[in-house]
């Protein structure tokens, strides 16, 4: 789930920086830069440098040159004490580069200013990539300090990069000049995304405007850091431990091992233990049949950060949405959406609304449809009450069940994690001639974590790819990509060190840990990430892996989806855990029969938040909102039945309010990208092999390895030879009837 184009790229690391510190959902995270204007006093400034020039940083594993395999980073010698120093100097060394660049006496060219920025902050990457993973993956109380004392810090310091009117004049020049400069297609595209960066940042605005501009962007990432920390809270402050059998009336056998184990690990021994992530949630609501107990767990969900306590995340949305909007207007724009679309693919919020209810529409009626047959499967077992949101899984699987004798308890033992995950090498070696070896002796930050180096089809070196499949309380919830270290080729070849995470309860009492079908396409969806950031291939850092627009990154991710529902992979992948046999041709055909069941409620679900998300950042008033009022009536506007529920509510809604920028005014990201995924896929089925090599190649080299070095329908078309239809995507959901 990535980023937009709009970033500055002198701050590009630095704001990605501050989007992973708050802890940001996603999919996606990963190299993520925003714009900003943030900094704060000029007595911080110097406080920071001095404490930088101060500290003793002998013995800092940060200061040193890595000897470890590839250069991953040591993690064995790492300590929450060394994060503190390493970050201010090395924001202090980065001021001195800035310093460089702006005193050079030689007129402004390409290399003396814009690629003397994209190979700026070494130092301060290198903690900050460490740190940012860790305050994810594997945080705790010392990390969560760090974030809060680091991360006005960084949005000072990369706002005063970006509104740094030496360093602006010099870009400017370069600009200016484009027009007879000698530049690659590549080259010139970095110079417009330089320079809109700077512009689009306010770095053309008068001083008392820029002053604002600092002061709104501090306090914007203050609260994106509370925001993010009091999620964590909620997420961890909630456990549904269970003992007897009535309680554990309907759970099949292999989510009571991973109940038990979630139970031992929590300090439980011999109950079983539901927590809220989706893979413990989801699963306890499709077989529960204790109703009481399927209400107590979803009304936990939805109303995490609205609870009234101290982790409350109410006053923090009210005041990061008026804050955008000053934000926006002192940029010039009516709303922050109109600031953010400005160069994505969907360009503006009108536009953006419109692709949306072409697909809310029909959306909304199928999942009415799905709601009476839900219905009728409660009538018809006698069940004295009306549907409620959470009936919605239970009943939904009982009807699929039903009507195409499936269910997750049937596919699960074909789906064993590793299994999984060898499908998906497997994938990407059939695509792209690559491989995958493992490493158990490389430096990791927890036990679970796998590593492997990757190999091109010559042998050569592509990169280290981390898998982390497992949830703890010291990570987050959901499944995201993320890099310590970024591909480049300006001073050698650099290659990226990149981490897929997920939350996928641990099998046990025997039993391996179990995918459903959901979770095994999430698996590949983030590998899919991964592979946008291992494949890189291109010059300069800041167009590495999943820069682009965030309504184009989604698509390389979302096309590995396709390889995993095809009956080619399945056959493959798909092997019972027990006996090793392959999944039997009747259940791959009830899977695809079954494919576009309930696509109507997830459809809304999510719509309904990609809309929400819209609505808080169409807003023209700096006025602040009443959460739950603003919330209740952007729903009802767009209609949504109280069976649903919005998949992400304000308060929880960490893709838009846990990072300075994030998925804000960007969440609908995910469906503009299946528009291209769909399409795209669609290419090779009509050439009627999936591992079509001449495709192949072209997915590889204008998809993969291109990263954002050009605009993002450019590369589309370089790949597919033509734009892409909405068609698709509507039939893959069922909307439309096959041609």
């Amino acid at each position: 789930m990535r980023n937009p184009t709009e970033k500055p790229m002198p701050a590009q690391l630095l704001t990605a920086l501050l989007l992973a510190l708050t802890i940001i959902m996603a999919g996606c995270s990963g190299d993520r830069s925003e714009p900003t204007a943030e900094s704060s006093t000029e007595a911080a400034e110097a406080e920071a440098t001095a404490d930088a020039a101060a500290e003793d940083l002998s013995g800092n594993p940060f200061m040193a040159d890595w000897d470890t395999p590839f250069g991953v980073p040591p993690f064995d010698q790492i300590e929450e004490s060394h994060f503190m120093p390493a970050f201010r100097e090395g924001m202090r060394l980065n001021n001195l580069e800035i310093e460089a660049i702006t005193s050079n006496p030689e007129p402004a060219t390409f290399d003396n200013t814009i690629v003397a920025l994209d190979r700026t902050a070494p130092l301060l990457s290198k903690v900050a990539r460490v740190f940012s993973n860790l305050v994810s993956s594997h945080t705790n109380d010392e990390l969560q300090a760090v974030a809060k004392e680091v991360s006005p810090l960084l949005a000072k310091h990369s706002g005063d990069i970006n509104l740094n009117p030496e360093l602006f004049a010099r870009v400017k020049a370069v600009y200016d000049a484009r027009e007879s400069l000698d530049l690659t297609d590549e080259q010139a595209y970095l110079l417009q995304r330089t320079y809109d960066g700077f512009v689009r940042s306010g770095a053309a605005l008068d001083e008392a405007s820029k002053q604002r501009l600092n002061e709104i962007g501090q306090e914007i990432s203050s609260l994106t850091t509370e925001f993010g920390q009091n999620l964590l809270k909620e997420n961890n402050g909630f456990e549904l431990v269970l003992e007897t059998e009535e309680e554990l009336a309907g759970l099949p056998d292999f989510l009571r091992a991973q109940a038990a184990e979630a139970a031992k690990q929590r300090g439980h021994d011999g109950k079983y233990v539901f927590t809220l992530t989706r893979s413990s949630m989801t699963p306890f609501l499709q077989y529960s049949t204790r109703r009481d107990l399927r209400e107590k767990i979803h009304n936990a969900w939805t109303n995490r950060g609205s609870n009234g306590n101290d982790s409350d995340n109410s006053s923090a949305v009210a005041k990061i949405a008026s804050l955008r909007v000053e934000r926006a207007n002192i940029l010039g724009y009516d709303n922050h959406a109109e600031w953010v679309l400005e160069d994505r693919m969907s360009e503006t919020p009108d536009k953006a609304y419109a692709f949306m209810q072409q697909v809310w529409q029909p959306a909304l009626e199928r999942a009415k449809e799905e709601r009476a047959d839900l219905q009728a499967m409660v009538d018809a077992e006698g069940g004295d009450f009306e549907i409620a949101a959470w009936d919605w899984f239970h009943y939904s699987e009982k009807v699929r069940k039903e009507r195409f004798a499936i269910d997750d308890s049937v596919l699960k033992p074909y789906f064993e994690l590793n299994n999984v995950r060898d499908g998906a090498f497997m994938v990407a070696n059939r695509l792209f001639g690559i491989t995958f070896h493992e490493l158990p002796d490389l430096p990791r930050y927890h036990p679970d974590v796998q590593a492997f180096e990757v190999k091109d089809g010559d042998g050569s070196h592509l990169g280290v790819f981390y898998f982390d499949f497992h949830p703890r309380p010291s990570k987050r919830g959901g499944a995201w990509m993320n890099s310590f270290r970024l591909q480049s080729n300006v001073d050698g070849r650099v290659r990226p060190i990149i981490v897929n995470n997920c939350n996928f309860p641990k099998g046990s009492g025997g039993i391996p840990t179990l995918l459903s079908f959901n979770d095994a396409s999430t698996l590949f969806h983030e590998f899919g990430h991964g592979l946008h950031g291992i494949l890189s291939d291109v010059t300069y850092s800041g167009l590495a892996g999943t820069t682009g627009p965030r309504d184009y990154t989604e698509f390389p991710a979302q096309m590995m989806e396709h390889w995993i529902a095809s009956p080619e992979v399945l056959r493959e992948t798909a092997r019972h855990y027990e006996t090793g046999e392959p999944i039997p041709e009747e259940l791959i055909e009830k899977l695809d029969a079954s494919s576009k069941f309930n696509q109507g409620f997830k459809t809304v679900e999510y719509l309904s938040a990609s809309i929400l998300d819209m609505d808080w950042h169409t807003l023209e008033t700096t006025d602040l909102q009443e959460v739950a009022s603003f919330e209740r009536k952007s729903l009802e506007k767009m209609g949504l039945i109280p069976e649903i529920v919005v998949r992400y509510r304000s308060a929880y809604f960490g893709h838009i309010f846990s990072s300075t920028v994030g998925y804000s005014s960007g969440y609908y990201s995910y469906i503009w990208s299946e528009i291209l995924d769909s399409d795209g896929f669609d290419a090779f089925r009509e050439a009627g092999d999936i591992y079509d090599q001449e495709l192949a190649g072209r997915l590889r080299e204008h998809i993969y390895s291109a990263g954002g070095t050009a605009p993002a329908m450019d590369l589309y078309v370089r790949f597919r030879g033509k734009e892409p239809s909405i068609d698709p995507l509507l039939r893959n959901r069922g909307f439309i009837p096959a041609p």
